[in-house]
């Protein structure tokens, strides 16, 4: 209890008494009597409990439950505690369980999804001389506004956006397209029904935008070249190759995977589990912290 007043007393104000200096007595005597009694039981119960656990010689799983039966500073802490164990376990059939294993063969087309999406890490972006297209990278100025009134979130400065990404809502990139670098110019769209921000929803708006640049990704040719840059290997076929055994090679572990799981699915309806909840009873026990706050707390 000394100790628990020693770290928790400093919390409480008390008139007359500068924070953190009031004595024990004035503090219990205008918070109860019993206002550091579960902050000292936290502090006593990892103890008594683990004690409790392995007189018992039981297998605890999970985080105990305690109950305080008695607790008072002349007598102490009684404090039972509801366990749960590892279960016994009754083994069903377990031999001669059968499961189809499916075999998957590689699609080509993800390999030269792969092939794509390497060619598009790959590229650079090049400054456009003209208008934007769709894919390209611009540089924007925004502002909008609903009714003639900006709102809020609805501008930005040297925002880059790519046209065709679906960043923005219907419409606004498709107006953006077929303008050039140092143009201005409004965009006109109409927010989704179902937009996030409840007060723009289902409303026109106007985009004011100034466009600072176009940027178009220039994609290496796919050849040979390609594959000794980005790989270890000196042709695209040999580079197609290696994509297609990493593709084969997780099907493969897929399906083993799924073999086993569909193998245990089975072992576990067999199995019979006899759950069993036993009772601790410790003295002064005291209770893990596992967090700052304490598992305890006064009713």
């Amino acid at each position: 209890m000394n100790n628990a007043f020693k770290r928790e007393g400093k919390k409480y104000a008390i008139p007359g008494f500068r924070k953190g200096k009031a004595p024990r007595h004035m503090i219990e005597k205008m918070y109860g009597s019993d206002i550091f009694h579960y902050d000292a039981v936290n502090d006593l119960f990892p103890e008594a409990y683990e004690a409790a656990v392995k007189e018992a010689k039981i297998d605890v799983v999970g985080r105990p439950d305690p109950e305080v039966v008695s607790m008072s500073e002349a007598d102490g802490v009684v404090l039972k505690v509801k366990v749960a164990v590892k279960p016994e376990v009754e083994l069903g059939e377990y031999a001669g369980l059968t499961v189809t294993k499916e075999a998957k063969n590689v699609n080509e087309a993800d390999v030269d999804a792969e092939v794509k999406r390497m060619q598009d890490r790959n590229g650079r972006l090049l400054t456009r001389e003209g208008a934007a297209e769709n894919g390209d990278t611009v540089d924007i100025d925004f502002e909008g506004f609903v009714d003639g009134k900006a709102f809020e979130g609805g501008k930005a400065e040297h925002y880059s956006l790519v046209l065709g990404s679906g960043s923005f809502i219907p419409g606004f990139e498709d107006q953006v397209v077929g303008h050039s670098a140092g143009e201005e110019f409004d965009v006109n769209v109409k927010f989704p029904e179902e937009y996030g921000a409840a007060e723009l929803a289902g409303k026109d708006a106007t985009f004011k935008i100034k466009l600072h640049e176009v940027k178009y990704k220039e994609l290496p040719a796919l050849d040979d070249d390609f594959a000794k840059d980005v790989s270890e290997y000196d042709t695209l076929d040999e580079l197609k190759d290696s994509i297609r055994n990493n593709i084969k090679t997780n099907l493969d572990k897929q399906a083993e995977q799924k073999v086993e799981n569909d193998l245990m699915d089975q072992v576990i309806t067999n199995m019979k589990l006899i759950f069993l909840t036993p009772w601790l009873t410790a003295a002064s026990t005291s209770w893990f912290r596992t967090s700052s706050t304490a598992f305890l707390s006064r009713a």
